[in-house]
C-alpha cells in the first residue's frame, strides 16, 4: 500500500526513533509499503518517521537515480553505481573524506531544495532485509542519500542546517499544505 509521506511540521519527524527490536511481521510490510511509497514519489530514499513510525529503519534506492538520469555524478565517484538497500537500526561509524556541497530536497520538505554539506563517505553498521548484520562504507551520492535517511531517524531535517528566518515562508507553506506534489502526503491542516 502506499503511504502518505507526512509533511514538515508533524512532531514525528523531529523525535529521535527507537531500535527495532525484533523481526516481526509487520516489519516485512513496512518495508514493502515503504518501497511503494517510496516509487509513487520519485524519491532515492524514505525513512520510517517520513510514514509515521518512528523506528529506526530506511530504505535507499540509488541505483534507479544514476540508471534514470544523466549525473555528471556518475563519472564523478569512482565505486558508486547505486544500491537498493533496507537499513534497520543503523549506526553510523564513520564519515570521512572532503566535504561536499550539493542540493538535498525531501519528500517530506516538497519544493525545498537545500545546499546542504556531507562527508564524501560514510561507513555504516545496520540489519539487513533479513536481520543479518552488515557493515560498508558508501560513497557519494549513494552517501549522502544514506547520511539524509540517517538524519531523519535522529529526528533532523535538511531545514536543521539552514537559518530557520531564511526559510521559514517555504516551511510554513508546506506545514499547512500550501504546495502541490504528485504523491501522497499528509499534512498538518
Amino acid at each position: 500500500m502506499i503511504l502518505p509521506v507526512i509533511a514538515y511540521g508533524n512532531s514525528v519527524l523531529k523525535q529521535k526513533c527507537k531500535d527495532i527490536t525484533s523481526h516481526l511481521p509487520w516489519v516485512d510490510k513496512l518495508i514493502k509499503d515503504m518501497w511503494k511509497t517510496l516509487y509513487a514519489a520519485n524519491g532515492a530514499g524514505l525513512a520510517a518517521p517520513q510514514v509515521g513510525r518512528p523506528v529506526r529503519l530506511f530504505i535507499v534506492d540509488t541505483v534507479q537515480v544514476y540508471d534514470h538520469s544523466d549525473f555528471k555524478e556518475k563519472e564523478m565517484f569512482i565505486g558508486d553505481t547505486g544500491i537498493k538497500e533496507v537499513f534497520i537500526n543503523p549506526k553510523i561509524i564513520e564519515t570521512s573524506g572532503k566535504l561536499w556541497t550539493e542540493k538535498e530536497g525531501c519528500l517530506s520538505l516538497p519544493g525545498l531544495d537545500l545546499e546542504i554539506e556531507r562527508n564524501i563517505l560514510v561507513t555504516i553498521k545496520y540489519l539487513d532485509k533479513d536481520f543479518i548484520e552488515q557493515e560498508k562504507t558508501f560513497i557519494g551520492t549513494t552517501a549522502r542519500t544514506i547520511l539524509h535517511e540517517y538524519d531523519h531517524i535522529e529526528g533532523v531535517l535538511i531545514s536543521d542546517y539552514k537559518n530557520y528566518e531564511d526559510i521559514k515562508d517555504e516551511l510554513l507553506k508546506i506545514s499547512n499544505g500550501l504546495v502541490k506534489v504528485d504523491y501522497k502526503m499528509k499534512f498538518n491542516r
